[in-house]
């Protein structure tokens, strides 16, 4: 047993023993002795098979009548629910206690230790400087629909977390103790009467509320104390030099600017969305403004502030404050300074009085603290404003930069439209690629507009034109930084990128005048997604590079690109391992021709909170990108279950982004230092990934488009017709509701075969690849595990598929095969699947050198273990759920509602959806 762990085990303990004394309160003993029954015969199973425990418990299930089988289901969830609050308060505790520990212990992967490790490999502070002002993270908070909690239920693990914290107080009375377990058994007590299924689908506003709440709660407090870390710890032990500590941490959004498919995300909810970010911006400012003007009392008969202070006051007082506003004692300078910024932070947005923008709020910052300088002792800051000056630099007036994105299809459709009405081309869609370029080429290079203002375009031509003209607006109300970036959803072509600069021009973003001089004030960035469109996407935009066109766009935009990379349809398309490796090499090729062309890139990473959609460790996310590109900046999306696992408290939020800093400083760092640079990665080892991702891809597409029975499959082996009644984003399931495989969003691609225990996307054809390319030769082998050893994108790659591999499991979802109607179709495919689970195991093993799955990360394999004895009651349940169900063609309400609650119980079982 881990001893670190025993904290942990004893809270389980507490919460369970609190849950099963509820259950015996609302379902009497009945309730709480059929479910012991139930996870003691799963237990036992679990430590060794046993035919006729497997058949009783089959039985047992099967005789549960439907209010018991409801309150059963309840009670397997909620205790997830319980262990997810507890786990999340141990990470906290680990932290704790490696800082209470001696100085000379660090924890590892914090900022501290990188910096140490900067130290002892005598890396100079000119390379840590340089590595400083390239390094750029950005975090983006998607609505993907992948997060099946509810709020109220995350609010509750929330407040237990908290209680579980308090109760770690060495100092604790045996009354306070007892205090806060009553407190504790009261919030088991609300989760349990808590209905955790949502009623209705949630809104596009409701997904930004959810989205807020992260700022609100953590995020803005954690971004700038992450910052001052830094500075902290390089001070520390580079006490000699003078260090600036650039804003490179930020965090943006889609939501609410995500159209691609979403029709429910019009520019009017797009514009509410930044209404609202503002809103929450100004509310923190003006809260920590009011703290700050209690704070600062100095009185100028105590202390000498600055010339420039009291010439503010002399000039702006009276402009900007009637009698009763203005702070009624004389002497005490700073708060009236702040009573002044408080009332114009309370009138931004509504008149002339407010500020204009948030570098006004700054310089009014930058003047308070540099008058406090004159009086405070020197080696003392007073850390409040400091704080306040880094959240005004991150968050503006906007709080998170909002990325806009739309399908490329549809742009063209309004393109061709547009350009038929002024009689350039009929059918603009049809063109060939050369032909659709040289007419967007003469379009842009010409300063007249195109619109005809007093024309009928369709519904969906003129929300298009609306949305370009809300983008301009929104730049002049809310700032340039409020949307920075368009994005292109199957970039497929250059002329996918030209059409939104198109569209651009016509609402004035990008602007040719007479002259001859040039504006333009949006990035346009492609999403290169599929297998296909990865291998194209160094040709596209090398033909980009080349259009002088595009080339001054490029130019007035500081010649910088962004590019996003999609790893859900590429898993989908090719398999995650191909996928994976399609990714790696086409920033290699990318971010290689861009440096011909003298052109500055920033890779986005359109990362899924699930191990089938590029998920995994936020540092080892990083890590595992090609070293070259770190300088370029990283940009990686959050969402779903992702979100509330990592955001939903400050600790854990803190060492999260600690986490993916300490990596990314030391990449960087090594990176540009000189030294560093041959160990990159070897060729030998590109073209050894080459070929097992050769061999994995044929073995992945003879299964999912070679098979003509795998879509029955894959459709009837797992809850993917139910999964469109759990209401948890306000997105369709499919782009186009066709029943067709490449219609199909990743998301409940990804969400069904997890609920199934299959897990297929996240590991399914990587155990061919690696065992093809091992059994060629020893020398293959012996490399594989070189690899494994010192290159971190194979070691990533290796370690999720570890992962998956540990959060699959084939004997439960044998389970599903009950769910296929043709026995035939499920016992050949299913056998495919376990002979490729095998194999992908025992090959993995062998290049780790582990005895068992995940023995190389003891705490996550401990937490895995720790949930499937629950788990599996939970999948039993709910395949015989939806075998009735199905019968009776998903008519009767009830079943429906226990098989969401089984498919939500799931969900919070194994941590991911989709």
């Amino acid at each position: 047993m881990n001893d670190s762990s025993l904290p942990l085990r004893r809270d389980v303990k507490l919460l369970g023993k609190m849950l099963g004394e509820i259950l015996v309160n609302h379902g009497g003993e009945e309730l709480f002795e059929k479910v012991e029954k139930i996870r003691l015969m799963c237990k036992t199973l679990r430590t060794q098979f046993d035919q006729e425990i497997y058949n009783a418990l089959k039985d047992e299930i099967a005789g549960l009548s439907s209010p018991m089988r409801k309150q059963v289901i309840r009670a397997f969830s909620m205790y997830f629910h319980l262990i997810n609050a507890a786990e999340q308060n141990h990470r906290i505790r680990r932290r704790r206690q490696y800082r209470l520990q001696d100085d000379n212990i660090v924890q590892p992967a914090s900022i501290e230790s990188a910096i140490l490790k900067l130290k002892e490999n005598e890396i100079n502070d000119e390379i840590i400087q340089n590595a400083l002002n390239t390094l750029s993270l950005e975090l983006v908070i998607t609505a993907h629909p992948t997060e099946a909690t509810k709020r109220s239920i995350l609010d509750i693990q929330q407040r237990i977390a908290a209680l579980l914290k308090q109760l770690d107080h060495p100092l604790l009375s045996n009354r306070e103790q007892k205090k806060l377990e009553e407190s504790l058994f009261n919030e088991v007590a609300i989760l349990w009467q808590t209905d955790e299924l949502r009623e209705h689908k949630p809104t596009v506003l409701d997904e930004v509320r959810n989205g807020l709440y992260y700022f609100d709660q953590t995020l803005f407090e954690v971004l700038p104390e992450i910052h001052q870390e830094v500075a902290e710890c390089l001070e520390k032990y580079y006490s000699n030099t003078s260090w600036e500590v650039p804003n490179f941490l930020r965090f943006g959004s889609w939501i609410g600017g995500d159209r691609d498919g979403n029709p429910n995300v019009t520019h009017e909810v797009t514009w509410e969305t930044l209404e609202r970010q503002r809103r929450l911006v100004l509310k923190k400012y003006k809260n920590v403004l009011v703290d700050l003007m209690k704070r600062y009392s100095h009185s100028t008969k105590r202390v000498k502030v600055s010339d420039e202070l009291l010439t503010f006051l002399r000039e702006k007082e009276d402009l900007f404050l009637t009698e009763e506003k203005k702070w009624p004692i004389k002497t005490e300078a700073y708060r009236r300074v702040f009573a002044l910024i408080i009332e114009r932070i309370r009138q931004v947005g509504k008149s002339d009085l407010g500020y204009q923008a948030a570098d006004e709020f700054l310089a009014d910052l930058f003047m308070i603290n540099n008058s406090l300088k004159q009086h405070h002792p020197a080696a003392h800051e007073l850390e409040i404003i400091q704080k306040l000056i880094r959240q005004v630099q991150l968050f503006g007036f906007h709080l998170a930069t909002l990325d806009i994105r739309n399908h490329s299809g549809e742009h063209e459709a309004a393109i061709t439209e547009i350009l038929r009405k002024v009689r350039i081309t009929e059918n603009y869609a049809t063109l060939s690629e050369e032909e659709k370029v040289k007419i967007l080429q003469n379009i842009l290079m010409d300063p007249r507009p195109l619109l005809l203002l007093n024309e009928d375009y369709s519904a969906e031509t003129q929300e298009m034109i609306k949305v370009f003209q809300m983008i301009k607006a929104a730049h002049e109300e809310f700032g340039k930084r409020s949307i920075s970036v368009y994005l292109v959803s199957m970039t497929k072509s250059p002329s996918d990128l030209l059409e939104v600069l198109v569209l651009a021009k016509e609402a004035g973003i990008y602007r040719l005048h007479a002259d001859g001089a040039l504006e333009s004030h949006l990035h346009v960035a492609p999403l290169l997604e599929t297998i296909d469109d990865l291998s194209a996407g160094p040709a596209i935009m090398e033909t980009l590079f080349k259009m002088p066109v595009y080339r001054n766009h490029l130019q007035i935009m500081g010649n910088h690109q962004e590019i996003m990379l999609g790893y859900s349809d590429g898993s989908k398309d090719g398999g995650t391992l191909t996928a994976n490796w399609k990714l790696y090499k086409a920033q290699i090729e990318i971010h290689d021709m861009a440096k011909r062309y003298q052109i500055g890139l920033k890779f986005f990473h359109g990362r899924g909170g699930s191990l089938g959609r590029g998920g995994g460790p936020l540092n080892k996310s990083i890590l595992s990108q090609p070293a070259e590109t770190i300088g370029d900046g990283v940009k990686i999306t959050e969402q779903g279950e992702v979100l509330s696992s990592r955001y939903l408290l400050e600790d854990i939020a803190y060492r999260s982004l600690e986490q993916a800093t300490s990596t990314l400083l030391l990449a960087a760092a090594n990176v540009s230092n000189e030294a560093e640079r041959g160990h990159l990665r070897k060729q030998v080892w590109e073209e050894a990934i080459e070929e097992i991702s050769s061999f994995a891809l044929t073995k992945y597409q003879l299964l999912v488009f070679g098979d003509p029975d795998f879509l029955t499959y894959f459709n009837e082996a797992t809850p993917l017709k139910e999964l469109g009644d759990l209401n948890i984003g306000s997105r369709p399931m499919s782009r186009k509701n066709r029943g067709r495989f490449e219609d199909l969003r990743a998301i409940p691609w990804v969400f069904a075969w997890t609920q199934s225990r299959q897990l297929l996307p996240a590991w399914y054809a990587a155990g061919t690849g690696l065992d093809s390319y091992a059994a060629k030769s020893e020398q293959n082998f012996q490399l594989l595990q070189q690899m494994y050893e010192k290159w971190p994108f194979f070691q990533s790659t290796i370690d999720n598929l570890h992962m998956a591999l540990m959060k699959a499991d084939i004997t439960t979802a044998k389970e599903y095969l009950l769910l296929v109607e043709d026995k035939t179709i499920a016992e050949r495919i299913f056998a495919n699947i376990l002979e490729e689970y095998e194999k992908t195991k025992a090959i993995l093993l062998k290049i780790t050198g582990d005895k068992e799955l995940l023995d190389h990360t003891p705490n996550i394999k401990d937490s895995v273990y720790r949930r499937n004895p629950y788990v599996d009651p939970l999948n039993f349940l709910q395949v015989d759920l939806i075998k009735e169900l199905r019968k009776q063609d998903g008519a009767n309400e009830e079943l429906l509602t226990e098989v969401l609650l089984t498919i939500s119980g799931i969900s919070a079982g194994l941590r991911n959806t989709g």
